[in-house]
């Protein structure tokens, strides 16, 4: 069985959320981590391999949300987290100064808008257009507008049921900052975050995996996703207008076009004099052929904490860093361009032993 069937089994089946590779003998040091569901298939892959490669240790992680994910990491019950929404000021300054924060670029990916209209159309939306249906205010797949950019489309009566992420979500916090950057009246209604006040007739599903499921089974429907899931479980994904009037596909190479504009600050990430703030995003980018949604997702380790599993770490993130990228454009991901590599090798030497 491919990894790509796998993977399109287990989110039509609702479960996509929880990774545990047990090497044939016992593992001596096992590390625990929960977070994001949006970089989950990526890191799954990654964690079996290396831990095939490395008998001795195991990976395990979760798939709960980044916003669960952030609490874990705070409450210090995860070994490592993961957000796509890395981790605000607030957030950071929770964490015990005994235990210190880095947060690690792993790899970067596109949210798309996948939909369930009949014949799985080519379908493009304009930017006032998917602004109006993420405000509650565009409810029918009849709008003149949405015709008028879908001239060969059939449009069906079907009423545009949209479904949003349930949970508190790195998913949502990238997709509603696009939104957010795009709209004022988005910004002011809606919000921008990991959890926003969606209108109360859409429909709540959890993860990544949860959305899609509930696309696929609601006839017109739509929603937010990370593209990776889309590609996998085969549905459609809506070719989206960008900051230059363009419609563009979601794919690698737009993606990259989205990426190319991103300016890490020069600043330490605040409180920890010396460790580099390698938090950046690009919520509306320029450029002709650059999809209007990307972002880098992040994995949130602690600067003191047991040796051995300090060395795991460091040895999985080295993984992600070198063989690891190779396997992003396959599943759906960005592979980090060289520069951002040699920031996030650079920084992982920060992840250390007990203070």
């Amino acid at each position: 069985m491919t990894l790509q069937h796998a993977l399109k089994t287990a989110a039509l089946a609702g479960c996509l959320s929880t990774f545990a590779f047990s090497p044939a003998i016992s593992a001596d040091t096992t590390v625990n981590g929960s977070g994001a569901s949006f970089p989950f298939p990526l890191y799954a892959k990654w964690a079996k391999d290396f831990s095939k490669k490395n008998k001795d240790a195991r990976v395990q992680y979760q798939a709960v949300g980044s916003g669960a994910g952030i609490r874990a990491f705070i409450a210090e019950t995860v070994d490592f987290a993961a957000s796509d929404a890395a981790m605000n000021d607030e957030e950071i300054s929770k964490v015990p100064t005994d235990k210190g924060v880095v947060l690690l670029p792993m790899t970067a990916g596109e949210v798309v808008l996948s939909y369930n209209l009949p014949g799985s159309p080519e379908l493009k939306l304009p930017r006032d257009v998917m602004i109006d249906i993420f405000l509650g205010k565009l409810d029918s797949w009849k709008d003149e507008r949405i015709a008028e950019a879908n001239p060969d489309i059939d449009l069906p009566d079907d009423k545009i049921t949209v479904v949003r992420r349930s949970d508190s979500s790195g998913t949502t916090y990238v997709f509603t900052g696009h939104l957010a950057a795009v709209s004022e009246e988005f910004a002011e209604q809606v919000g921008h975050g990991k959890s926003v006040n969606w209108p109360k007739s859409f429909v709540g599903a959890p993860k990544n995996d949860g959305v899609a499921a509930m696309i696929k089974q609601t006839p017109g429907a739509i929603g937010y996703i990370e593209y990776g899931y889309a590609e996998a479980t085969g549905q459609p994904m809506a070719i989206l207008q960008n900051k230059a009037g363009n419609f563009v596909k979601p794919g690698e190479e737009s993606g990259k076009a989205a990426l190319a504009s991103a300016e890490f600050p020069s600043t330490d990430l605040p409180g920890y004099e010396g460790t580099p703030d390698l938090r950046v995003w690009v919520s509306d980018p320029a450029g002709d052929d650059a999809y209007p949604i990307a972002t880098f997702t992040w994995m949130l380790l602690y600067q003191h904490q047991d040796e051995e599993k300090a060395q795991v770490l460091r040895d999985f993130i080295e993984y992600g860093l070198t063989k690891g990228q190779k396997d992003a454009p396959k599943m759906g991901y960005i592979p980090l361009p060289d520069n951002v590599k040699a920031k996030v090798e650079d920084a992982m030497k920060l992840v250390g032993g007990e203070k």
